[in-house]
Parts: C-alpha cells; sequence; structure tokens
C-alpha cells in the first residue's frame, strides 16, 4: 500500500533530514561505509542550496520520503542535482511521482532537457522514466568512477 503523500518546497530548517535521507537512500545500494562516509558532502544538502533552488520533498504527515533538487544546468539544460527516496519508502510511487513533478518544474522553467549525473543504480529507473544515457561523467568522490550521464529532453 502507498502511503499518501504531498510534494511540498523544502524549509531550510530540513537541510540536515534531508542530508541524511540522501546518506540512507545512497547506502540502500550495498555501498561500503567507508564510501558512504566519502559521498558525505557531496550528499549535503544546505541551507543556502534550499534557500537558491528547485528543492521539493515528498510529505507524509511531516516525514520525509523523498526529495529532488532542481537547479540550472549546462546550456539551456535543467539539472537535476539530487533525487533520494528513503528506503522504506522504495517502490512505493514516491520516486515516480517526484520525477514526475520534477519534469513539470524543469519545464515551467523552460529548460529544453534535464541533465542527470545518474548513480548507477539509478539508471534503470531513470531510463523507466524516458532519460537517455548520452555519455559518462566521472564521480566527484571517486574519479576512476564513472557514473552514467542521462539526459530527458523535455
Amino acid at each position: 500500500m502507498t502511503t499518501p503523500f504531498v510534494i511540498r518546497r523544502a524549509r531550510c530548517c530540513e537541510a540536515e533530514a534531508l542530508s541524511a535521507l540522501a546518506l540512507r537512500s545512497k547506502a540502500h545500494w550495498g555501498y561500503a561505509l567507508d564510501f558512504i562516509e566519502r559521498c558525505r558532502d557531496d550528499l549535503t544538502v544546505s541551507e543556502e542550496m534550499i534557500a537558491s533552488c528547485d528543492v521539493f520533498v515528498a510529505d507524509a504527515d511531516g516525514q520525509p520520503l523523498g526529495f529532488y533538487v532542481l537547479k540550472a544546468g549546462p546550456g539551456s539544460d535543467g539539472d537535476l542535482a539530487f533525487m533520494f527516496v528513503d528506503p522504506p519508502a522504495i517502490g512505493q510511487g514516491v520516486g515516480g511521482r517526484l520525477w514526475r513533478h520534477a519534469v513539470q518544474q524543469a519545464a515551467s522553467r523552460g529548460y529544453a532537457a534535464l541533465r542527470i549525473d545518474a548513480d548507477p543504480h539509478a539508471e534503470g529507473f531513470y531510463r523507466a522514466m524516458g532519460a537517455e544515457r548520452v555519455g559518462e561523467v566521472a564521480s566527484t568522490v571517486d574519479p576512476e568512477r564513472m557514473l552514467p550521464l542521462m539526459r530527458y529532453r523535455l
């Protein structure tokens, strides 16, 4: 059964909770603890990020189930900088609804496409949503590790 939730703008006071959710979500894929710890800085949501970017939360009675961060990307593209679902909510439709919301937000801002530096475990999700793999980018945590570069044309 899917938990009912609304999608709303994040509040600056939620930065710490969203950062913790991102780390839990990343760890869900079985990465080693030392790797997750090296990801901490990259997965930190700051109050400044919430204030300056489009950050939206899937909220179930005050409990964040997931969130995304949308910001201007290269050229006329938007950058889906973060998109995470809390592990207990995976498979309940949260990711799909957040994705559709992000696409609507990106289109309303006039972006030509969404660009995503995807975790390899999330590539299948983004493909299912209609994104295409257009290349690879080096991980900021481990430059030897290549990540799928995805693009969704709006």
